[in-house]
């Protein structure tokens, strides 16, 4: 049984005789009468009874009633089979912070690989406020990223959470103290990212309760604090999930709420429909993320 048969079987129905059926589906009349033949026999059953009129036997009534249901989930299967074709290549444009580009984002690519092999990855890695732009331009599939404020267009799903965490070199006064507080931070100047950064809004917070801010240098990229700190007697201002250079440790320097959650942000425009590929990533994500969990 295949979708022409059951195509020129309705055919035959609306027409009334094999001729016209055949005419209308621009067939010989041989092969209308060759595939209702096959139909008949994969059925075991007489659809019409012989004369010139198309005229149904009981069964064949039966079954012409069911005929419609079947075209259509033929079509339909049809149809979900082109569309698995066709993501099975193409690209996907992610968005994430630099935390998730250097922990976990390499192990999920290697398990889609597993899974997905012809398509390819764009990685725009960025901060929250950059990434949520670029959700909004549709320009990005997904990000993982923190949670934009004010913005109803975009859909957040929280994964984890991560801590803002201040960091020294090892031969700075701060390392060897077993108690610090936030007015201490204004010894020295604070190394932090930029002013669109969730934490570096988080951190302004924090300070609003001071008559002002501590000394402040701002870079975008979070990943390069390390090497300032390193080089400058100063506190870096990371994310605790940022790997650390042997030569600096984080001090033990506790904020009111030094959580951000962190998660998949996506357009709500662009959850109407979300290919295998795309879903499977995201999924893979926060897999990811509970095996890292588990591990610690």
């Amino acid at each position: 049984m295949d979708l022409k048969e059951l195509t020129t079987f309705r055919t035959i129905i609306e027409e009334g005789t094999f001729s016209k059926a055949a005419a209308k589906l621009n067939y010989a009349q041989s092969t209308v009468t060759n595939q209702i033949q096959r139909l008949e026999k994969e059925l075991g059953f007489q659809l019409f009874k012989r004369g010139w009129d198309a005229e149904l036997t009981a069964s064949g009534k039966v079954y012409a009633e069911e005929v419609d249901g079947l075209i259509q989930h033929w079509n339909y299967v049809l149809d979900q089979a082109k569309s698995l074709k066709k993501e099975e290549v193409g690209t996907l444009h992610i968005g994430v912070i630099e935390t998730v580009a250097a922990t976990i984002l390499p192990l999920v690519l290697q398990r889609f690989r597993e899974h997905k092999p012809n398509i390819t990855c764009h990685f725009t890695v960025g901060n929250t406020d950059t990434l949520s732009n670029a959700l909004m331009d549709h320009t990005l599939d997904f990000a993982i990223c923190g949670e934009p404020h004010s913005i109803p267009s975009l859909h957040f799903e929280p994964i984890y959470h991560e801590q803002i965490a201040f960091i020294v070199s090892r031969n700075h006064p701060f390392a060897a103290k077993s108690e610090l507080h936030l007015e201490d931070l204004y010894e020295y100047p604070l190394i932090a990212g930029g002013r669109s950064c969730l934490y570096s809004m988080r951190l302004e917070k924090e300070f609003s309760r001071f008559p002002s801010m501590p000394f402040l240098y701002t870079i975008s990229q979070i990943s390069s604090i390390p090497s300032f700190v390193k080089t400058i007697s100063s506190v870096g201002v990371v994310l605790s999930s940022l790997p650390l250079p042997n030569e600096l440790v984080t001090i033990p320097l506790q904020l009111k709420d030094p959580n951000i959650p962190i998660g998949i942000s996506q357009n709500n425009q662009d959850q109407q429909y979300m290919s295998s590929a795309r879903k499977l990533f995201m999924q893979l994500v926060k897999e990811q993320w509970s095996i890292q969990t588990t591990q610690v």
